[in-house]
């Protein structure tokens, strides 16, 4: 245990510096909150800003020294589907700031990062999922472009990278209850194309955190087939290709949560 956020919701998500990790927006109802944590300590989140408006199931990444949220939703019932892009600076406190816009509006994509591009793929916008990536030069404000596309449609797929390479695994697919997916794509950050298949999670599932350093991506948590939330976290070697394995397990079985790192790709 690590400690508290300053609110309780799901639907949140992340990102972090090496010093610091964020976690912005939420449900129940939809959350402006952004909070923060020094990552080399323990304890309560503080009070970080707030986000343009109360969003939920954004995708989060980040350099050393900016972080991204896009996507997302906004109201009651499925709510209206965001293409926005808002920006923080992570070493200082204060409320998110427009970016530019994602190529189409949904909710729920996944992110990664190297120092300079990052990648925001899949989501949902009512009836279906899509497999849509986009990408920004993370340094700059502007409107995303088209990178490429997942080897499945998914929205809430999490993501792991080190400098060179982001992977994506699991979410929700276009049928079935909940209609989770075990697949783990992974696509070459500084360069544009579709995504390539890397291997399979041990389970069928998505909504979980997803962190990691230069070598390991991590996955926490979940909600999957047989509809069930997880506990368990699970790992990859982000430089190989294959399947991930057993890692532990978390301090309670738990969805819809958000992981950060102090070493993952984004961070020179």
């Amino acid at each position: 245990d690590f400690g508290d956020l300053t609110v309780a919701r799901r639907k949140v998500d992340s990102a972090s510096s090496s010093t610091r990790g964020v976690w912005a927006g939420g449900y129940s109802p939809d959350k402006d909150e952004i909070d923060y944590v020094t990552i080399s300590s323990t304890g309560n989140a503080f009070d970080f800003g707030n986000l343009i408006e109360g969003t939920r199931t954004m995708g989060g990444l980040s350099n050393e020294v900016r972080a991204l949220f896009g996507s997302g939703s906004v109201g009651p019932g499925n709510g209206i589907y965001q293409d926005k892009i808002e920006k923080i600076t992570i070493a200082s406190l204060g409320n998110a700031s427009n970016f530019g816009n994602l190529t189409v509006a949904r909710d729920g994509a996944g992110g990664v990062a190297s120092p300079t591009r990052g990648v925001l793929a899949g989501g949902y916008i009512n009836p279906g999922r899509l497999n849509f990536m986009d990408f920004v030069t993370i340094a700059t404000e502007g409107n995303a472009e088209d990178f490429g596309d997942l080897t499945n449609k998914r929205s809430q797929t999490h993501g792991g990278c080190n400098t060179t390479r982001g992977v994506f695994a699991g979410g929700y697919a276009p049928t079935g209850s909940p209609g989770a997916v075990d697949t783990i794509d992974y696509i070459t950050i500084a360069s544009k194309g579709d995504a390539i298949d890397f291997g399979n999670l041990t389970r069928v599932y998505g909504a979980f955190g997803g962190a990691s350093n230069s070598i390991r991506a991590v996955w926490c948590g979940g909600y999957g087939q047989p509809a069930n939330y997880y506990s368990e976290l699970e790992y990859i070697t982000i430089a190989t290709l294959g399947n991930a394995a057993s890692f532990g397990d978390g301090t309670v079985d738990r969805g819809a949560g958000g992981a950060c790192s102090d070493s993952h790709g984004g961070l020179s």
